[in-house]
């Protein structure tokens, strides 16, 4: 492996932070509602953040499958949206700092990024590294937006029911640094948001406030999300709108509402099960669908309401 350390620069006068915690949400895997990214816009909108670290992004990144957006005005460009991978400190608010990794998702060289993410949670003393993610889910919007927890050791996760008992699904970068992590018998822990999977390519403002809460409830951070709170009731209002005027789609969602509901009260299955007219995915068609999501979602194109 070549040098992790030339993967990134640091800034002239890095600032110490004590014992920080680490937020990462890269761009590029699924990201179902686009709550991930909801929510990192969020936090670099409140957090007053101050770059600490750049990566060498044209080693990780790859062009031609993920051209960057140029900007053409009549007889020259004008613009070129350059990909960055930031290492950032915010504060919360209670003034308290934290670290966020944000960025594309690195297309090459994942053992060697993850080497010197690891390296730079070593010089930072970093506390507990928690990853963003949000999967398309079969269930309702009318429900309290669920998620699945994930980490190092059980007991930082707990109060978490695991909604999924077994479940092959592609890699990504961020799962791949908690794993890596683990194995240095650090602290790290993640939580995949669950999106209703008829509006995982609109943007799902919920999926994103449950995200930043349940960072705040691990991690002692106090970020606040009454914005995200007022888009999350906009939308959920859209819904019910549009879903009243499809017959369709009302059935659908009121077999959700029937399936959540048995699942909640504590009825048998691994899955979303329950005894209803029309069964849920198991935990292999869930993993199936989240490839084909992802297969869709790299080509550029939307996968199907419904």
């Amino acid at each position: 492996m070549l040098n992790p350390s030339e993967l990134y620069t640091l800034t002239d006068d890095p600032p110490a932070v004590d014992r920080p915690v680490l937020v990462h949400a890269l761009t590029g895997f699924v990201d179902a509602g686009n709550a991930s990214r909801l929510a990192r816009e969020h936090l670099l909108t409140v957090g007053s953040p101050r770059t600490i670290a750049t990566f060498d992004l044209d080693q990780l990144y790859d062009y031609r499958s993920r051209r960057p957006a140029m900007l053409f005005v009549e007889d020259h460009w004008e613009h070129y949206e350059q990909p960055q991978l930031l290492l950032r400190v915010l504060r919360d608010a209670t003034g308290t700092e934290f670290l966020l990794l944000d960025g594309p998702e690195p297309d090459l060289q994942w053992e060697r990024f993850t080497a010197a993410a690891l390296e730079l949670i070593e010089r930072f003393e970093v506390r507990a590294t928690v990853g963003l993610t949000a999967i398309p889910m079969a269930v309702p919007h009318t429900r309290p937006t669920g998620v699945t927890a994930h980490g190092t050791s059980r007991d930082l996760i707990a109060g978490f029911e695991p909604w999924l008992q077994r479940v092959q699904v592609p890699g990504s970068v961020g799962n791949l640094l908690e794993y890596r992590i683990g194995q240095q018998d650090r602290d790290a822990f993640g939580f995949a948001v669950h999106v209703p999977h008829y509006v995982a390519q609109a943007e799902f403002p919920a999926a994103a406030e449950k995200l930043l809460q349940c960072l705040s409830d691990a991690t002692g951070l106090r970020v606040p999300t009454e914005e995200l709170h007022a888009a999350a009731e906009a939308v959920r209002a859209e819904i019910d709108v549009q879903i009243a005027q499809a017959d369709e789609a009302a059935s659908l969602v009121r077999a959700l509402e029937e399936q959540y509901d048995a699942y909640t009260r504590g009825r048998q299955g691994n899955n979303l099960l329950a005894e209803s007219p029309a069964p849920l995915p198991t935990a292999d068609e869930i993993g199936a669908e989240l490839e084909r999501f992802l297969a869709e979602h790299s080509r550029g194109e939307e996968p199907p309401l419904g």
